[in-house]
């Protein structure tokens, strides 16, 4: 059998066999019970039957108390059945003079799962105590007393025992259920999250170079066929792209990504000074920036009617910090916006689960300014699966990528 299909199966037969185990064990003690009243009073029928019966209700009772639900019913619905067990626990002793063992081990047991455990532990003594109290007015000898006594206690213990490792059992089965269902939904989140972080940027590259090479085939089929060959690359790391998203693997490099956006840029026609000067980074903040890379070039192509753009990253101390700046802000007056839009938001999930920090708004002087700052040793070993907080772009409109620049400097 396949290994995970066993432990699937394994899985679903664990609550199965754990709440068989009390079953049986009730079962062994109801059953132990009848032949000591069937041994103690085998010539008073009617002693036997009353007792027989009792002694068959009870612990049909204590079956139905073993299941969680009962754990939760009402007041009135516990103190109910409480009621039924001490009064059938206890008829013999008082109507028919009978001492029968352990039998007050069930209502020790159902005292212990259903009453608070400031009443339940006091009570669960008391009877212990009654039980002892009754074996010495009847002039049982110490090891009448003694097995009257312990026999009570060790049974209450035991169904209360074997009850409560049953639920625990069940809960750890729910639990595991509950994160498989939850591990599912996070590889959505991932998957979703890397498609938009990892493709948003080649596509818009691709659509601007694809708008580009319209306008320039005719007057300049030269630079046309300059910019097809470069869509092939894009679109072929793009392809790598969703091949990586698939199996998982997400690291970027973050210098590699600059030459791309240089290159993206000037096909745009965007003046692009772009500084990357850190060195050499931890593969998990190398991933991060590059991300945060893309992501803050995706924008500035989607959101503004950019000219001129500036793209910098450097080490502080222990810090990274990457810096995109752009003017052709289309919204102006909209400062660190808190619905950043299903990007920034990613990135600002991203940053925070290494100990970094994402801060994006308008500068005084009309720029749009992202910064992303990250620590040189991150704090967490994996970023974080989930997707954050979804909204609109950063300059607050559905916005799309302006060819403006493109037609002035295809003419």
């Amino acid at each position: 059998m396949n290994p995970d299909k066993r432990g699937r199966v394994t899985d679903v037969l664990a609550p199965r066999l754990a709440q068989g185990i009390v079953v049986t064990v009730l079962s062994g003690y109801g059953i132990v019970t009848l032949l000591n009243v069937e041994y103690a009073l085998r010539d008073q029928r009617r002693e036997l039957f009353v007792c027989a019966a009792a002694v068959l209700v009870l612990y049909g009772l204590q079956l139905v108390l073993t299941s969680p639900k009962a754990r939760r019913w009402s007041t009135g619905r516990k103190c109910a059945a409480l009621g039924v067990q001490l009064f059938l626990t206890f008829l013999p002793l008082v109507w028919l003079n009978v001492a029968w063992g352990s039998v007050a081990g069930p209502l020790s047991a159902s005292v212990l799962l259903l009453a608070p455990p400031r009443i339940a532990w006091p009570s669960f003594a008391a009877i212990s105590g009654v039980v002892l109290w009754w074996a010495v007015g009847q002039g049982g000898t110490v090891l009448d007393l003694a097995y009257s006594t312990i026999s009570t206690a060790l049974t209450g213990l035991v169904v209360y025992g074997l009850t409560r490792l049953t639920d625990l059992v069940n809960e750890v089965h729910e639990a595991r259920a509950e994160m498989a269902r939850m591990a599912v939904i996070q590889e959505r989140l991932r998957f979703a999250r890397d498609l938009h972080d990892l493709l948003g940027y080649s596509l818009s590259a691709i659509s601007l170079k694809c708008e580009l090479i319209q306008r320039v085939v005719v007057n300049n089929p030269e630079r046309a066929r300059e910019e097809v060959v470069s869509v092939l690359g894009v679109s072929r790391q793009a392809l790598v792209d969703v091949r990586a998203v698939a199996r998982g693997y997400r690291d970027m490099s973050l210098a590699a990504e600059a030459v791309s956006v240089a290159d993206v840029m000037a096909s745009a026609g965007v003046e692009a000074e772009v500084d990357i000067d850190c060195g050499r980074l931890h593969p998990l903040v190398d991933t991060v920036l590059a991300t945060a890379l893309r992501e803050g070039v995706t924008n500035i192509l989607r959101h503004s009617k950019v000219q001129s753009c500036t793209i910098r990253a450097a080490v502080d101390g222990e810090m990274v910090e990457l810096v995109m700046e752009n003017d052709g802000v289309v919204a102006v007056g909209l400062a660190d916006p808190a619905d950043r839009g299903s990007g920034l938001g990613n990135l600002d999930t991203r940053l925070t689960a290494i100990g970094g920090t994402l801060t994006a708004g308008i500068e005084p002087q009309g720029r749009f300014r992202v910064t992303a700052r990250a620590p040189m040793r991150p704090v967490a070993p994996d970023p974080p699966d989930s997707v954050g907080p979804q909204g609109r772009g950063y300059d607050g409109s559905a916005g799309r990528a302006s060819v403006a620049a493109l037609e002035r400097r295809a003419g």
